[in-house]
């Protein structure tokens, strides 16, 4: 005859909760588990254990040996999570303004006097960058056009005028 277990020592199939207060509860229950096993292996083995749990609301719970510094973690974990949050936004703006149009498309009606000079520094940058290339890709065709034996001539080095 099998002996019939207590409710409360059954397996429970790990999934995730529809229900927002069961899963409170069971976050709280589970935490508090967790805290026990952590005072157990202190207790037993002298280990260090530090934990750091956030709840599904995002609060902070913490249980450790007092020389781990569980404020500090906290605060450095907040700090990452922070700059995680701006570069992401970052992020989203680079994308969305390389998707739309390419910087010389942008409209100008939403540039300052600072924004119109270094747009238009810009453009004449950009200028003079297309018409360097126009030339030494011009300089180029009229090198490939020209006859070989007219490359020669005036050219004692035997290297055509380009």
């Amino acid at each position: 005859m099998k002996k019939k277990r207590a409710k409360s020592h059954e397996k429970v199939e790990m999934r995730r909760m529809n229900n927002e207060e069961d899963h409170l509860v069971s976050f709280s229950k589970c935490r508090s588990g967790i805290y026990i096993k952590a005072s157990e292996l202190f207790t037993l083995y002298g280990t260090e254990v530090g934990i750091l749990a956030f709840s599904p609301n995002e609060e902070p719970f913490s249980f450790g040996h007092p020389c781990i510094k569980l404020n500090e973690l906290h605060h450095n974990y907040k700090e990452a999570c922070k700059q995680k949050k701006v570069a992401k936004e970052q992020e989203k703006k680079i994308k969305k303004k390389s998707l739309i149009k390419g910087w010389w498309e942008e409209p100008v009606i939403e540039l300052d006097m600072d924004g119109l000079r270094r747009r238009a520094d810009l453009i004449q940058k950009l200028h003079k960058h297309v018409q360097l290339q126009i030339k030494e890709l011009q300089t180029m065709e009229s090198c490939s056009t020209l006859p070989s034996d007219t490359q020669t001539v005036g050219h004692g080095h035997g290297r055509g005028p380009c």
